[in-house]
């Protein structure tokens, strides 16, 4: 009788360089409920060892790879187990593959044809319960196929059910989805407010916050500042459905604010999975926030709510606003400038931004600008002008719109920080009352044990103990808080309050109130500012649109650079043209100009000396110290200026040419006069070189050096002169 060995029955499949290898049992289960609840699938894959050993591997070389339990076959999950699969199919380690189904392998296409090419090359098998297949083998590479396709399509046919039962219980709003703070699921299945009294306190209080402060941040540091926890109620881990007081962050409080259960909305769908947001070494869940228009569920006024839906609108909307973006105001940052996100453009309607100048002694100076069209396109500058003049203006008439309303605004601010102080110590008072509920427990605890179980006894005690201490600490906390944050306001803070509603302008330059605090009125009142500079003068146009539409407008004074960007510059210039013919010095001058409303550019009130011999100069008017000076000095060859003259004659500053005459950019001696006048030597062709010059654009050399060499570069190729000759002494 011959015998016939294992392997022969599956018509010689089984070859013997094939036992020289592994067998490999995979066995997966999709979650980790499967794992707990059918365990006799577990079972039997792992039985699939002793059918490899019936097809001749011996116990030694059998491989168990089970690192995939509980583990999704999907394609969206990685597996670990199934990457050392294929690992060592790649190396030529495997001669057999085993599953209680070909489904258990992959339940994607991409992977399991993967796997089969892989086999194929290295010539390993794959077996189930139904036989033995090899995939170099056309027939069985089809049947693998077609039962690959088979374990995707009921993949997405299992998946289909479940969705559909799951999007029409969510319809219902019957669907248990996590719940906000605030919020506890009772066993039957509905969706009450926490019954605990702090809880809801804490909730109330956040959106109070958010009402009076408008930011995120602000509530944060309030509940921070005045040792408020939120109680949340754990929703896994040995601690699952208590309530567990955890300190306030951003996320938390940005989340309670955000979500429509508060506003009593049951909603589905609100975020999806992007799996190209799920990289490896990516601290990401791959879930994406969707707009309102894309979620599956949205069922006002089926949860209990704790504000209206109106406030909850308002809430996002502000939320929105204080993103720093092109089309919000943005959140209320540092700086002296009050009118950030109110100011727009007059000439095109663009939001403008604001850029800060450190003057003397380190003071900022604020600047808007409409640069958008210059930053996005590489264009000119729409418009700029100080912020300093705007500012006075806005908070002029900011003052004067709430100055009848000021005493009522301030009795309103001072119930309002009297209730909130209540509200505050109330929570204290609900934390003191439940440290006090621990302690008498922990002491009934101990009372009721038998004073003879001395292990019991010991572990109440120290228990006992912990609660007292931390019902002593607690206490001490809260006296110290109420010492610092007295519950009411005293007489005398009632009484300061009522002072200070009569002289506005005090308070607001007070040195405790805060440029937060005066934008954070600004906003409030005021929706949108449209300035227009007109031209190029010192003249701006201002019109302000205040919450409810109403509309004023006006005109302020703006800083310019030059005298000739005034809008009266021609009446200015003819007037010291006047009094400079009639002989009066450049004082008496300035004096005339200041007493007749003539004003400089720049900061300057008024015209002083210095400012008017520069008048006089741009204008070509001479002193008459000056004009003595030039009578008593030799007569001015053929191509010599004097500095005022060229400087005139260029169109440029006469300190900008004395400059030039420092780093020895022009030709130039000094007479033997008194004053030690300058000449400078300048024929047609070297005034246009030195108009040329003039129009480049400014910039010290050491701060611009291609400024400095395109200067040089036109010194040199026109005067042949040495770059050492002419370089800046820097």
């Amino acid at each position: 009788m011959t015998v016939t060995a294992p392997w022969d029955r599956f018509d010689g499949k089984i070859q013997s360089w094939h036992l020289d290898r592994l067998a490999v049992v995979y066995v997966r289960q999709s979650t980790p409920q499967q794992v707990l609840d059918h365990a006799e699938s577990t079972r039997l894959q792992y039985g699939l060892t002793q059918r490899a050993v019936d097809l001749g591997w011996a116990p030694s070389r059998i491989l168990v790879i089970d690192e995939d339990l509980g583990q999704s076959a999907s394609g969206l999950v990685d597996r670990p187990g199934f990457q050392r699969l294929v690992s060592e199919v790649g190396l030529d380690h495997v001669g057999l593959v085993l599953g209680i189904e070909m489904s258990r392998l992959a339940r994607s296409g991409r992977e399991w044809h993967q796997l089969l090419e892989l086999c194929a090359l290295a010539g390993a098998l794959l077996a189930d319960p139904d036989g033995v297949y090899d995939p170099a083998e056309h027939n069985d590479r089809m049947l693998l196929g077609l039962k690959g396709t088979i374990s995707e399509a009921e993949l997405h046919l299992i998946k289909q059910r479940m969705w559909n039962g799951r999007i029409g219980k969510a319809r219902r709003g019957e669907l248990a989805v996590p719940l906000p703070v605030g919020y506890l699921r009772l066993a039957d299945g509905h969706v009450v407010k926490d019954p605990d009294e702090q809880v809801q306190a804490v909730v109330r209080l956040v959106f109070d916050l958010f009402d009076e402060l408008g930011l995120i941040n602000g509530v944060l540091r309030f509940l921070v500042d005045h040792g408020i926890q939120i109680g949340v109620r754990a929703r896994e881990g040995p601690e699952k459905g208590q309530l567990v007081w955890r300190r306030p962050s951003r996320i938390v409080i940005q989340n309670m604010l955000r979500h429509p259960a508060y506003a009593g909305i049951y909603v589905y769908g609100r975020s999806r999975t992007d799996p190209r947001r799920r990289l490896p070494g990516r601290p990401c869940t791959g879930r994406v926030r969707k707009p309102r228009e894309d979620w599956f569920v949205y069922l006002p006024g089926t949860l209990p709510a704790y504000i209206d839906m109106e406030r909850h609108e308002r809430n996002l909307a502000r939320i929105e606003a204080n993103r720093a973006r092109s089309l919000s105001m943005g959140v209320l940052r540092d700086g002296p400038a009050l009118l950030v996100g109110l100011v727009h453009c007059g000439r095109c309607g663009t939001r403008m931004t604001v850029h800060y100048q450190r003057g003397q002694g380190g003071k900022l100076w604020p600047k808007y600008e409409c640069n958008r069209v210059k930053a996005d396109y590489g264009g000119e500058l729409c418009q700029q002008l100080s912020g300093a003049c705007v500012d006075r203006y806005v908070t002029g008439l900011l003052l004067a719109a709430i100055a009848p309303a000021a005493l009522e605004v301030s009795l309103a601010a001072a119930e309002q920080a009297e209730q909130r102080r209540q509200e505050v110590d109330r929570i204290w008072r609900q934390r003191l009352e439940r440290a006090d509920y621990a302690v008498d427990r922990a002491r009934r605890q101990y009372q009721l044990a038998e004073p003879e179980n001395r292990l019991v006894v010991r572990e109440l005690e120290r228990g006992w103990e912990s609660a007292l201490a931390e019902r002593q600490q607690l206490g001490e906390d809260y006296d110290r808080f109420t010492a610092a944050r007295p519950r009411l306001l005293t007489a005398d803070e009632r009484e300061q309050i009522r002072a200070l509603a009569s002289d506005l302008p005090a308070v607001w330059q007070a040195a405790t109130t805060t440029d937060a605090d005066r934008k954070q009125l600004m906003r409030h009142l005021i929706e949108k500012i449209h300035v227009t500079v007109v031209g190029e003068s010192e003249r701006v146009t201002v019109r302000i649109t205040w919450a409810g539409g109403h509309r004023t407008g006006g005109e302020v004074v703006r800083p310019v650079g030059r005298l000739d960007q005034l809008s009266y510059f021609p009446q200015l210039a003819a007037r010291a043209r006047d009094l400079a013919a009639a002989g009066h010095p450049a004082p008496a001058i300035a004096k005339f100009l200041n007493a007749e409303g003539f004003r400089p550019p720049k900061r300057r009130d008024q015209f002083g000396t210095q400012g008017v011999r520069q008048l006089l100069r741009e204008l070509g008017c001479i002193s008459r110290q000056e004009q003595n000076l030039r009578c008593n000095a030799r007569p001015l060859g053929p191509d010599e200026w004097w500095p005022s003259d060229l400087a005139r004659e260029i169109g440029m500053p006469r300190v900008t040419l004395f400059g030039w005459i420092k780093h020895r950019w022009v030709t130039a001696h000094q007479l033997d006069d008194r004053r030690r006048s300058w000449v400078i030597h300048a024929d047609p062709a070297e005034v246009e070189r030195l108009r040329r010059l003039h129009q480049l654009p400014r910039g010290h050399g050491a701060r611009q050096p291609w400024l400095y060499h395109q200067r040089t570069a036109i010194i040199q190729n026109e005067t042949g002169a040495h770059s050492d000759d002419n370089e800046p002494q820097l």
